[in-house]
C-alpha cells in the first residue's frame, strides 16, 4: 500500500515536468509564420531577451521565454548577429535561431558598372532604397573622411570601384565607401603606381587620365591606343580635347554638346585648359587603369569614332581629317 502511494506521490510530483517538457517539445517543433510578411530589426548590441520579445511581437515565435530556454540550452544567445531580417515562410524556432547565428539578414546587392560616375552610383542605391542620398554624396566631398581613406584628393569620383558589392540593408553610406575605396587599392598594387610614376603620373593623375580613357575607349583593346594619343599630347603640350571632360564639367547636360560648351572655360574643358582637368570624370574599371599606365607605343595624335564601336586612329592632322570625312560626316 505504501509503495502504491509514494509511486502516486512521485506520478504526481512529474506531472508539471511532463507538462513542461511537453510544452517546450511542442514549442520546438511547430512551426509558426507571420501573419503578414514582417522586418525584425537586431540592433547591434541588443539583448537576447530583447531579440525574444521582438520575434513574439511579430508573431516569429509563440514564446519569448522558451525562446530564450531553448537559446541558453544551445548556447547560442551570444553568438546572434545584429541587422535587418525578414521573415515570410513558417519556421520552428531551432530554425529561427539559426539564422539569427548565421547573420542571414536582408542583403542590398549594387553593380557599379566601369564609367559609371558619383551621381550615377548615387541614382542607383536611391533605387535600391538605400538610406540618404544626399548623406552618401556629402561624404564623397568630405576633406576629413577622404584623408581617413588615405585619399589624397578633393573628392571621391574615380576612387569608387567598379565592382558589385553585397552589403545589409543597416549599412551606413561611410561603411560602404570605405569597403568601394577599399576595392580600389586592391586594383592599385605598388606595381602599376611604379609603372604609373615613369610615365609622370602620381595616382590623383593616373585615376583622372584613367576615367577619360574609360569613358573615350569604346572596348578593352583600344585603351592602350587612346592612352597612347593622350600621352602623346601631353608630352607635346597639345590640349586633351576630349568631350567626356567638357560634358562632365557641364550642369544638367542635356545630350547636345555646342561649340558654346566647347568654349566654356570649366576646369574640365580639356579644350580651354592644358593638361589634365581638375580630377577624374568617373570611376574606371583595372582595364583603364592598366592603360593609363601603360600606353602603347605609338605616334598616335587623334582619334574618331568609326560607327561600329571603335575608333580610328590618326598620326597626323590630315589624316585625321580624312578620317573624320569619311566616318562621320558622311553619317
Amino acid at each position: 500500500m505504501k509503495r502504491r502511494f509514494f509511486l502516486f506521490i512521485a506520478f504526481l510530483a512529474l506531472l508539471p515536468i511532463l507538462y513542461v517538457g511537453g510544452r517546450f517539445a511542442l514549442f520546438l517543433t511547430r512551426p509558426v509564420a507571420p501573419h503578414i510578411e514582417r522586418t525584425v530589426v537586431v540592433p547591434a548590441g541588443t539583448s537576447f531577451g530583447r531579440v525574444a520579445e521582438q520575434l513574439h511581437g511579430a508573431g516569429i515565435v509563440a514564446s519569448p521565454a522558451q525562446f530564450k530556454l531553448l537559446a541558453r540550452l544551445r548556447g547560442d544567445a551570444p553568438k546572434i548577429q545584429a541587422g535587418e531580417y525578414l521573415f515570410v515562410e513558417p519556421a520552428t524556432p531551432g530554425q529561427v535561431l539559426d539564422r539569427l547565428v548565421a547573420g542571414d539578414i536582408i542583403l542590398l546587392r549594387l553593380t557599379v558598372p566601369e564609367g559609371f560616375s558619383l551621381f550615377e552610383i548615387a541614382g542607383k542605391l536611391q533605387r535600391l532604397e538605400f538610406g540618404d542620398m544626399s548623406s552618401f554624396l556629402s561624404l564623397t566631398t568630405d576633406k576629413e573622411f577622404i584623408r581617413s581613406l588615405g585619399i589624397e584628393a578633393p573628392s571621391l569620383e574615380g576612387y569608387l570601384f567598379p565592382e558589385t558589392y553585397t552589403f545589409g540593408s543597416r549599412t551606413t553610406s561611410r561603411q560602404l565607401l570605405t569597403s568601394m575605396v577599399g576595392q580600389f587599392k586592391n586594383h592599385t598594387p605598388p606595381a602599376l603606381l611604379q609603372q604609373a610614376e615613369k610615365q609622370g603620373l602620381d595616382l590623383h593623375q593616373l585615376v583622372t587620365l584613367a576615367s577619360i580613357i574609360q569613358k573615350e575607349a569604346g572596348n578593352n583593346r583600344e585603351m592602350p591606343l587612346i592612352s597612347a594619343v593622350f600621352h602623346n599630347r601631353l608630352n607635346m603640350g597639345m590640349p586633351l580635347q576630349a568631350d567626356p571632360t567638357v560634358i562632365y564639367g557641364i550642369k544638367d547636360f542635356d545630350g547636345n554638346l555646342t561649340r558654346k560648351h566647347l568654349l566654356d572655360p570649366t576646369p574640365y574643358n580639356t579644350y580651354r585648359i592644358p593638361g589634365l582637368p581638375h580630377g577624374p570624370i568617373t570611376n574606371p574599371g583595372s582595364e583603364a587603369l592598366q592603360a593609363a599606365a601603360n600606353p602603347a607605343s605609338v605616334n598616335y595624335l587623334y582619334f574618331v569614332a568609326r560607327g561600329d564601336g571603335g575608333h580610328q586612329f590618326s598620326a597626323t592632322l590630315r589624316e585625321h581629317n580624312a578620317a573624320v570625312r569619311r566616318y562621320q560626316l558622311r553619317r
